[in-house]
């Protein structure tokens, strides 16, 4: 069973990517790349990558991580870090347990050199 079929399908990935980005855009350490940002457009994205990395099928059509980050002036491993706690306390909101968090954890930070260009 794929990581996406446990954590709950679309309607999981959905509420998750929801409440992720409420708690990015109060959160001081990180929103301020948000700024002017369609995020109607970006959860679409969000979703579409997160079904498709976790497992799920794969309709992302975007920019993969390190292009899409690379405009991003001054970002490091502290903002992955935010990210990836965010994504965590998310996830123990809705009900996952911490053996998958560490899984989506494991996979967000997989990605950590590509998001910060090096």
């Amino acid at each position: 069973m794929s990581l996406y079929e446990k954590l709950g399908g679309d309607a999981a990935v959905d509420a998750a990517v929801d409440i992720f980005y409420r708690k990015v855009l109060m959160d001081d350490r990180i929103n301020q790349y948000f700024d002017g940002v369609d995020m109607a457009g970006q959860s679409q994205k969000q979703k579409a990558f997160l079904t498709m990395v976790l497992g799920g099928p794969n309709s992302y059509t975007g920019k993969d991580m390190r292009e899409g980050h690379k405009h991003l002036t001054g970002l490091n491993d502290t903002h992955v870090d935010a990210v990836i706690e965010l994504l965590g306390e998310t996830l123990k909101e809705l009900g996952v347990g911490d053996e998958d968090i560490g899984e989506v954890a494991a996979l967000a930070n997989s990605v950590r050199d590509d998001v910060l260009n090096r």
